[in-house]
């Protein structure tokens, strides 16, 4: 019982000090080590060093191919201007009395084609909000939308999204990116439809109550795509590059080639099923970057600064979520987690489904990030689960998508890091867009995955 209760204390404190902007590179090994000395006393520094620091350097290993690749594009499509022309055409054609879809679709574009959502929610914000006034519409409703389309379906739902969250079970369940796509479609289905019908209703609500945009001073400075943007067609085309060339590697390219060599020890002696999804991810990723250089070269005004602001940019967000694993890690290490570990396990012992997307929301919850939610999980428990589906004759693909899409629930808590950046960057507080926001993030992505998981497990993986 100490043990659990040093557990939980620790939880407690990662909670409350990341609610309140303390970064997670620190305080994950500080909380991390107030689990050790309550639970066992020690050895505090034994624990940083071989547990934590091996957890956090396992993971950078693995999955800083995808980190930098992904913010170099991302930093790409907004220096060129790929990004505002994008969400300019949309906003244009949508119009404004669509204002809250419109706003979704851009982000949703964007982040399907592996902008990050950071950057996303940069470049969104000034448009939104002028499209937000035009309108009418409330400025709280500002965060609720550009998190449904960037934290929701793309991020976890669509088949093909380069997002980590996608990438990182293939690495343990030797799927692609792709897996499971019939169930990938529907979970988006009801993120998309039941997120924009309830901010419809709330955005139609407010305006029968004679509620408006309101004074707000905005601190930003709205700026059009001058001559030199790319059209609409060429800002797209690094986008669909992305998911073509991912499915073309990932389901033609490699899977045909002779990866024999993977079993000896100097390439690790593993299987290729386990790295053709991150293969695929980083070779997409490099041919969509070539080809967005290739068509907006005109429109980058220092392609050097581009791509070293590109690299640096991706090196908060990979230390930030390496250090939740190795928190992680180190709570797996201690005799209380078996616990814990053994009554996740005890859920649905014959649907690894669903005692998987328990596992996985939960940490995600816990750590508020899906990515270090579903990677705690998937280090911890990946190796059970996928033993428990095979003896069942349940498809991998199954157990990937589900945890994709779980990873997406209870990660948007109030301590969230996306969700307190989001709100920093729209000058919102989370009394005033935290509820709507939660709505769209939270609520009905937990919905899809309750949905996904009863379809899986009775129909399988399609």
């Amino acid at each position: 019982m100490i043990g659990i209760f040093a557990i939980l204390l620790s939880l407690g404190g990662l909670i409350f000090f990341a609610y309140r902007g303390v970064s997670v590179i620190l305080l994950a090994p500080i909380m991390a080590s107030v689990a050790v000395l309550l639970a066992q006393g020690g050895p505090v520094l034994a624990t940083y060093t071989q547990v934590f620091m091996e957890s956090v350097g396992g993971y950078v290993v693995l999955f800083f191919p995808v980190f930098l690749l992904g913010a170099l594009f991302g930093r790409l499509m907004a220096d060129s201007g790929a990004s505002l022309s994008i969400a300019s055409t949309l906003i244009e054609r949508v119009g404004a009395q669509r204002a809250v879809l419109a706003v979704v679709l851009a982000c949703g574009i964007l982040t399907y084609g592996g902008v990050s959502l950071f950057v996303v929610a940069f470049a969104i914000y000034p448009i939104a909000a002028a499209l937000f006034r035009e309108a009418d519409i409330p400025k709280r409703f500002i965060a609720a939308a550009i998190a449904l389309g960037s934290f929701t379906f793309t991020m976890t739902a669509l088949p093909g999204t380069p997002s980590i969250q996608n990438a990182i079970p293939t690495r343990f369940f030797g799927t692609t990116t792709f897996a499971a796509p019939g169930l990938g479609l529907i979970a988006a289905a009801i993120m998309i439809g039941g997120g924009l019908a309830w901010l419809s209703w709330r955005t139609r609500a407010a305006s029968l109550a004679g509620e408006g945009y309101g004074q707000h001073e905005e601190t930003f400075r709205t700026v059009a795509p001058d001559a030199a943007a790319p059209s609409f067609a060429l800002a797209l085309l690094p986008i669909v590059a992305v998911i073509g060339l991912n499915a073309l590697f990932s389901l033609l390219v490699f899977p045909s080639l002779d990866l024999a060599y993977l079993a000896e020890e100097a390439y690790g002696a593993v299987a290729p099923s386990t790295v053709i999804g991150t293969w695929s991810l980083i070779a997409a990723l490099v041919g969509a970057i070539l080809i967005g250089f290739a068509v907006n070269w005109k429109s980058i005004d220092d392609p050097k600064d581009t791509i070293n602001k590109g690299a640096m940019g991706s090196l908060l967000p990979i230390f930030n979520t390496a250090s939740e694993v190795g928190y992680g890690a180190v709570i797996a290490s201690l005799a209380a987690f078996e616990i814990i570990r053994n009554a996740v396990l005890s859920i649905a012992p014959d649907q690894p489904a669903i005692s998987l997307a328990v596992s996985v929301t939960t940490l995600a919850g816990i750590t508020g990030s899906s990515s270090g939610g579903l990677s705690i999980a998937l280090e911890t428990l990946g190796a059970t689960y996928l033993e428990r589906a095979e003896a069942l004759g349940i498809s991998p693909d199954l157990l990937h998508r589900v945890a994709t899409i779980a990873s997406g629930g209870l990660d948007t808590l109030p301590h969230s890091g996306a969700v307190i950046s989001l709100l920093t960057i729209t000058a919102l507080t989370h009394r005033q867009s935290y509820f709507d926001l939660a709505v769209v993030t939270l609520v009905v992505p937990l919905a899809a995955t309750i949905t996904v998981v009863a379809l899986g497990s009775t129909f399988g993986a399609f």
